[in-house]
């Protein structure tokens, strides 16, 4: 197996001060990042600490950081290597779901599972599958999903509610989570359909996804075919392997889908809700008119109104 080049884990304040002191002490070379605390490089080795905790090892000598410092002198526990007997049922056959868009202004939500068949949770991890937020680049994303759905031991859906289906959707139910739990739903089913027992050599029974609101709205938008299935929702969803790979897939998407819209309007279409974002959107809607936006846009966003004033002037 391959040396470990990835790690993340959620830090305490105690914690975190174990690891600035560590990098201090052992002569990193710290950097700025956004929306960190700090970075620290040496070697072959960067560490991150975000605003929200998480820390971040990547680099070729990650293992050794990991295992000699950072699970016995700052965890507290040796997990590496052994996450598997530590946590079986992680590694059972279950669905990931994760969606991807919905804090973008434009194009589409993306929703997406992936079932992970036993034995295939390693091979995901000599990938490099991890959480999608946490890979920067989109031609990244793109290969690592590709990889995935080529697998004979994944099976990967995908459900992309377009910009004027999304509005149509939220016109009808004024609430972002109750489109999600639509759209996880729709994932569930069409993967329910798709898993061939005699193929992956088990009945899938459970599903995992992040905590974005009640479960039951999930559960009350299954049909027949997803009645029985165990849901889960947990904080951190996307440290679960399967996750992880549905939020690649769902964001390899996204990525796609958003650039086929730039080229079909010979524009840039930036991610997120930034002020380049709203800079395409007053040049869209001078160009073609406020309806515009419902086909390229998430209009409930306060961007929508933003644009369009900005667009009058």
């Amino acid at each position: 197996m391959p040396p470990l080049t990835s790690y993340t884990t959620k830090l305490t304040e105690e914690q975190i001060d174990l690891v600035k002191k560590y990098l201090t002490e052992h002569a990193f070379a710290f950097y700025e990042v956004a929306y960190a605390r700090f970075g620290g490089k040496k070697g072959k080795l960067n560490v991150v600490v975000y605003d929200n905790c998480k820390c971040v090892v990547q680099g070729k000598e990650t293992e050794e950081f990991v295992t000699f410092f950072l699970e016995p002198e700052v965890l507290g526990e040796a997990k590496l290597g052994y996450e598997e007997q530590l946590n079986p049922k992680a590694y059972e056959p279950h669905i990931g779901v994760d969606e991807s868009g919905k804090g973008d202004f434009f194009g589409p939500l993306v929703v997406a599972g992936v079932f992970v068949a036993r034995g295939a949770f390693s091979e995901l991890k000599k990938m490099g599958v991890r959480d999608s937020k946490l890979i920067t680049s989109d031609k990244k994303s793109i290969d690592l999903a590709k990889a995935i759905k080529a697998r004979s031991d994944c099976v990967a859906e995908i459900v992309s509610i377009g910009n004027e289906a999304y509005n149509r959707l939220y016109e009808k139910m004024r609430n972002v989570n109750d489109i999600l739990g639509w759209g996880h739903a729709r994932v569930i089913e069409n993967l329910m359909a798709r898993i061939d027992p005699r193929a992956t050599g088990t009945v899938c029974s459970r599903a995992v996804s992040d905590q974005f609101g009640n479960k039951r709205i999930i559960e009350s938008a299954l049909m027949k075919r997803g009645k029985g299935i165990e849901l889960e929702q947990r904080h951190r969803a996307e440290d679960d392997l399967a996750v992880a790979a549905a939020s690649i897939v769902a964001r390899a998407e996204f990525i796609t889908r958003l650039y086929q819209l730039g080229e079909k309007f010979k524009l840039p279409f930036p991610k997120g809700a930034s002020a380049q974002v709203k800079e395409i959107g007053k040049q869209l809607v001078q160009t073609h008119g406020p309806g515009i936006l419902n086909v390229t846009a998430k209009t409930h966003f306060k961007t929508a109104k933003e644009v369009i004033e900005m667009a009058k002037q």
